[in-house]
């Protein structure tokens, strides 16, 4: 008879399937909840380091993903204007010696159909929007959009920079708008071909107040993505994202070098999606509710960082559930958050300033992190100030 509590996960996404990964592997009687209808194929490129390969090894992936992945030598850090290299930050072999496990680009949308597959598919349930939450002390119960109910003993939320269990614990309050969009596209190397230029694995373009990350996002080469930085004023959309176009492109990057140009002229279709921020918040739990990733500490992707802080997020929830038990979920809850609230807050402050690698530095801090292996800090020796 399986004696742990039964767990909610409410969020498929990243973080959500990473943690209904590991909790399932560990005994536990764990449904995941997605309100999409079902799962989609999402356009956009993602960066796996070290620090989450290995997150992914734990949960029988990493080899899959290795074989799927772009796997680029160097992280390059480029003038926009004059192309100048400004940083060469090693990668390739050099993660696997350094690091423990390799640093790689992929597609998001494979990705994330990988992980979803590991879950127990009688297990995961799509269309479900959670509409109400009732802590009662005893059981949470669950209400969602279709007029079920469900309850569970413990839940999880990984619902995102508008989740519903965030509200609950905190009350109603709209993420910030952080002044910048990000443009996404995904451009066929094939059409690059044209161009006696070098489109290199894994480079951003920099200039004073923007900037172009570029990837591959599949072992073979044939998809290159690129994701923006751009100052814009207002976002009066009210949607995620909205389409944004070549002459958009061109503008926003007027001046820039001739590669840059090249993947504006190949690009098809191209979205435009606002940089939401929270400032760290007072509480990660209460009672039988707790949250990770970017309903906890959403973040501009300007580290590449952001849904591996949700992965590791789910990783050390599950560790310290198993260190403490999960009949003492309180302390469990509260030796979670000792252990991610300063890193998180770190990687939220870094990716706010957009001065990761951009000169050469040392990644270790990052790339080098093991979430199973760290040494846990206890709840009252941990430092929980947000770093300034």
């Amino acid at each position: 008879m399986n004696d742990k509590p039964t767990i909610a996960v409410i969020g498929a996404g990243l973080g959500g399937a990473a943690a209904g990964a590991l909790l399932q592997q560990a005994g536990y009687p764990t449904k995941v909840y997605e309100q999409a209808p079902s799962f989609s194929r999402l356009g956009a490129g993602i960066h796996l380091g070290p620090n989450v390969m290995k997150v992914m090894r734990r949960i029988g992936i990493e080899d899959k993903l290795d074989a799927m992945g772009s796997h680029p030598d160097y992280w390059f850090s480029r003038n926009g204007m004059t192309g100048e290299y400004q940083s060469r930050i090693p990668l390739g072999e050099y993660a696997l010696e350094h690091y423990g496990a390799s640093y790689i680009t992929v597609h998001r949308g494979d990705l994330h159909e990988l992980m979803v597959d590991t879950l127990d598919q009688d297990q995961l349930f799509f269309d479900k929007r959670v509409t109400d939450v009732d802590d009662n002390g005893d059981k949470v119960r669950l209400t969602f959009a279709d007029g079920t109910v469900e309850e569970a003993d413990l839940v999880i939320g990984a619902d995102g920079v508008n989740s519903q269990i965030r509200e609950k614990l905190l009350g109603t309050e709209a993420p910030i708008y952080s002044g910048w969009v990000a443009h996404r596209a995904i451009i066929s190397a094939e059409k690059l071909k044209a161009y006696n230029l070098d489109f290199e694995a894994c480079v951003k373009w920099w200039s004073e107040d923007r900037h172009m990350m570029v990837y591959f996002v599949t072992g073979d080469e044939k998809e290159y993505y690129y994701v923006t930085g751009v100052p814009e004023p207002d976002w009066n959309h009210g949607t995620s994202f909205v389409d944004s176009s070549q002459e958009e492109m061109f503008e926003a990057f007027k001046g820039y070098h001739p590669t840059v140009q090249a993947l504006i002229e190949c690009t098809e279709s191209v979205t435009k999606w606002p940089l939401l921020e929270r400032n760290p918040l007072p509480l990660w739990h209460d009672n039988r509710l707790v949250l990770l990733g970017d309903a906890c500490h959403p973040m501009k992707p300007h580290m590449a960082q952001g849904a591996a802080m949700a992965i590791e997020d789910a990783a050390m929830l599950v560790r310290c559930l198993e260190e403490v038990g999960a009949d003492d979920y309180h302390a469990a809850f509260e030796l979670y958050r000792s252990n991610r609230f300063e890193r998180a807050s770190r990687v939220q402050k870094v990716s706010h300033d957009n001065t990761w690698l951009r000169e050469e530095e040392d990644p270790a801090w990052v790339f080098g992190y093991d979430v199973f292996e760290t040494p846990l800090k206890t709840p009252n020796t941990a430092n929980e100030e947000s770093p300034t």
